[in-house]
């Protein structure tokens, strides 16, 4: 009951609390100038859309995953980024306002692309395809816990710069307590989880998210875009919103199986993105780049 309160109601109350924070640092000017350079946007959507299910495809085929671990890895490819990648980013010092650029508009066109990608993966490895609607509630949840409390947050950066300017030292740590909040929390509702999937499915979710984040960073670099902006693209791609593909699994598939590599990734994300972050702020590391 205590870690059903913690995941249902303390953390997402949390994760409000620092989108607030990350709305005290923005303004419409960041937002402007991402809908003047749409580059990123369109890079960070062709990466997630066009790259990701193909390399969950071939991570399934390569280690021979159980059809339902499979399809269960494929749905989790299909899920946008949540608010925990923007709390990644902003602790990495990437583009914020671009992350939360991408989860928005991510987030309405996985209401297509990701029945089409869940109904083709049914299809392909089940050999039954099953007609799967749009996770609306969901998205709306996701828009919840985003937007508003951030444009609360302008708001009050547009009234009080003052404030705004005082509170940036401590929401990053703040960010940095819920994410641990966040790691605890997903091992404990998942450890049953965990314990009987880890080794069946655990290296292919590791080497999905490696190669998420890596190409999430890489390729935007590759194509010249700031560092902050490649910083967004990676903690975007790279750290999916693994409790809608759990509540995909589950409430709409009625499927446990299929659930498991959601939660052994959304455990192995927190580790993998912590430590990414860390050497994105390794000493010298942002000055050496500055000028790139």
């Amino acid at each position: 009951m205590q870690a059903s309160l913690l995941t249902t109601l303390l953390l997402p109350l949390a994760l409000g609390v620092i989108m607030f924070g990350l709305g005290l640092g923005l303004t419409l000017e960041d937002f402007r100038r991402v809908a003047r350079y749409p580059r990123a946007v369109l890079i960070g959507l062709a990466l997630q859309i066009g790259i990701l299910p193909w390399a969950a495809l071939g991570l399934a085929l390569l280690f021979r995953l159980p059809p339902e671990l499979a399809v269960g890895l494929m749905l989790l490819a299909a899920s946008p980024g949540g608010a925990t990648a923007n709390i990644y980013s902003h602790i990495a010092r990437g583009d914020v306002a671009l992350n939360i650029t991408l989860t928005a508009v991510n987030s309405v066109l996985c209401l297509i692309t990701l029945p089409i990608i869940l109904n083709l993966s049914l299809e392909f490895f089940l050999g039954a395809g099953q007609y799967v609607p749009p996770p609306t509630r969901k998205i709306v949840e996701v828009a919840l816990i985003i937007l508003l409390p951030v444009s609360i947050g302008m708001l009050v950066r547009a009234f009080a710069s003052g404030f705004a300017t005082r509170m940036e030292k401590p929401i990053r740590l703040l960010s940095v307590v819920v994410l641990a909040l966040l790691i605890v929390a997903a091992v404990a509702s998942t450890w049953d989880t965990l314990l009987a999937y880890f080794a069946a499915v655990g290296i292919a979710c590791l080497l999905f998210n490696l190669v998420s984040m890596g190409t999430g960073y890489a390729a935007p670099r590759a194509l010249k875009l700031p560092r902050r902006q490649a910083i967004a693209i990676s903690m975007e791609i790279g750290i999916h919103n693994g409790t809608l593909a759990i509540f995909i699994a589950l409430s709409v598939l009625g499927n446990a199986t299929m659930s498991a590599p959601a939660a052994v990734y959304s455990l192995l994300m927190f580790f993998t993105a912590a430590a990414f972050a860390a050497w994105l702020n390794r000493p010298g590391a942002r000055e050496a780049s500055a000028s790139t």
